[in-house]
């Protein structure tokens, strides 16, 4: 798809026709196209690559599908709450998926989570709709035990930008999953409360849980989430961390974040930190190890 030109706007009907394609890169113009693609038989199975777009997507997606992994769908403007059949979990090995001002109530509407095992690169930007990535109905319906056949468990990018209504992302229960979460982003989500929290399914079988290992997270970046509270409630381990943002989430007042630590058992100052505002950083926010602050006082940027 060359990044000066739109993708071609095609027929699920007429795409779905052609039965030896491996490669595939194109538009829907709404859900109901590409649904009659998915259901027209054997020839998804036979893809290899495809980025597909469906619905009214901005400049945005279109550019930025050009940077995910080779089976990537992005979603736009769709109106998708409820429509069971939507869910592109009939897609051959999933591994990117970009949605924007989509009215889903979580990814549960869009795609089964039990096969989203090869899933890399998510990016979520304006689902005003979203209160949080998994619906509090898939622990009920989840086959146990959880977490869930891997689910998570080939994500490495996590994006989320300006979805009014979000307040928890991943529950606590899938973080065991994510071995592979090298970067997460959250950025002007209003009501965002929880970066990694229980649901009241999970809450009884959680509270033991004290801590996680995230072994290849290297960025972590929390800007303008004016009402959170907690990254984890659970202490993390994250020895490969190399990027921290948070800025104007002046609610939050505990990093359980663990950092590598040297022979004289001292945290190893081994990253680059933005944070704002100042006052709120050098007073407020405390951090897992006791001395973690005064030793990576010299790293940090106002």
């Amino acid at each position: 798809m060359p990044q000066d030109d739109a993708p071609i706007t095609v027929k699920g009907k007429e795409v779905g026709s052609l039965r030896n394609l491996e490669t595939l890169e194109c538009h829907f113009e709404g859900f109901s196209d590409f649904v009659e693609y998915v259901r027209s038989g054997d020839g998804i199975l036979s893809l290899s690559t495809y980025k597909i777009l469906v619905g009214e997507v901005g400049r945005y997606s279109e550019q930025l599908i050009e940077d995910f992994p080779s089976k990537t769908v992005g979603l736009g403007n769709l109106s998708i709450n409820g429509d069971r059949d939507f869910q592109v979990k009939f897609l051959n090995g999933i591994q990117g998926l970009i949605c924007e001002s989509i009215d889903a109530r979580s990814l549960c509407d869009v795609l089964s989570l039990e096969n989203a095992t090869e899933l890399e690169r998510i990016s979520i930007r304006e689902c005003h709709n979203m209160e949080s990535l998994v619906s509090s109905s898939w622990f009920c319906s989840a086959p146990p035990p959880l977490p869930c056949n891997g689910t998570f468990s080939g994500l490495k990018e996590f994006f989320c930008y300006r979805c009014k209504s979000m307040k928890k992302l991943f529950p606590l229960v899938l973080l065991p999953n994510l071995v592979n979460l090298e970067r997460i982003e959250v950025n002007d989500c209003e009501k965002m409360e929880e970066i990694i929290g229980t649901t009241d399914e999970e809450s009884s079988t959680s509270n033991s849980i004290t801590e996680f290992i995230l072994p290849k997270l290297r960025t972590l970046r929390l800007v303008i989430l004016p009402e959170l509270k907690s990254i984890c409630s659970a202490k993390v381990i994250c020895n490969s961390l190399e990027d921290i943002s948070v800025m104007y989430c002046e609610k939050l007042k505990r990093m359980p974040i663990c950092l590598p630590l040297r022979e004289n058992g001292q945290p190893s100052p081994f990253l680059n930190i933005q944070a704002c505002p100042k006052e709120w950083w050098e007073t407020v926010v405390e951090w897992e190890h006791p001395n973690a602050k005064d030793v990576l006082h010299p790293f940090v940027n106002y």
